[in-house]
């Protein structure tokens, strides 16, 4: 069995790039359709209600687009949205926040989870809940990170400012003596060397990127919709506005290749 439907990926803008190249690299032959709300981006600051309504309508764009599952490569829409999407769509739904916390239980060693993430993610508690119905007694410390996206979308990957700034959030949860930290943002595995920096201790970070390309390898064969081999897969990105020079940084620090930008209009 052979299925050579694309994987359709959204996210609220470019962030969730970082999930698809993760997917590129561990599911080289699936074709992959990414579409990225530029036109309505960020939606950590957004209301819940707002969120899904947005979800909902990303998602029936990429059933338009044949999509043989849907990728919610979004912390802040996995945290309100996932059981509507579920619910209203029949392929499967895989979200980021459910792999990223399995992983942070496997790698914590004295149970004490750090996450970051935007204010809407932190502020639903997605990851502590996620979290605490495998196991009640693990302790979780929070820290919403606001800034640390526009800095990222600015290429200040590498740079005194974003340094100062991770320090200046990781601060409290580190002195309460977490031993692994989930970047509980589609953005952050671009600040992995950065956060590495700033830590100058070990602990370990879980990358919500990766840990959700697993799940969907996963599914995928679980439910037998992989694609054939050896064919390389293509990547279609379509974003609902024109791209910012954030793409640019996505594309270098990614090293991902994808030809014309589509622009595909809201409905």
């Amino acid at each position: 069995m052979s299925d050579s439907r694309p994987i359709g990926v959204f996210d609220s803008g470019i962030g969730g790039l970082t999930v698809v190249k993760a997917l590129r690299d561990l599911l080289p032959n699936e074709n992959i359709f990414y579409l990225g709300d530029t036109a309505r981006v960020p939606y950590g600051p957004k209301s819940p209600e707002t969120v899904q309504r947005y979800a909902v309508e990303l998602a029936g764009m990429l059933m338009g687009k044949n999509a043989k599952a849907l990728v919610v490569a979004c912390n802040t829409v996995s945290s309100v949205a996932l059981p509507l999407l579920t619910q209203k769509f029949t392929v499967p739904v895989i979200g980021v926040i459910e792999p990223g916390a399995r992983a942070a239980l496997q790698a914590t060693r004295n149970r004490h989870i750090g996450v970051i993430g935007t204010r809407a993610t932190i502020r639903s508690g997605a990851y502590e809940k996620a979290l605490r119905a495998a196991d009640n007694d693990i302790r979780v410390s929070s820290r919403a990170c606001p800034l640390l996206v526009p800095l990222i979308e600015e290429g200040l990957l590498d740079d005194d400012v974003t340094d100062r700034m991770i320090m200046r959030y990781l601060e409290p949860i580190l002195a309460d003596g977490i031993d692994t930290l989930v970047l509980g943002c589609t953005h952050y595995p671009l600040l992995t060397g950065a956060i590495a920096r700033a830590l100058k201790r070990q602990i370990m970070l879980v990358d919500s990127a990766q840990n959700c390309a697993r799940a969907v390898e996963e599914t995928l064969d679980r439910q037998s919709l992989r694609a054939a081999p050896p064919t390389r897969g293509e990547l279609h990105v379509a974003l609902t506005d024109a791209a910012d020079n954030f793409l640019n940084v996505a594309r270098d620090a990614l090293q991902l290749h994808f030809g014309e930008i589509e622009l595909q209009p809201l409905p």
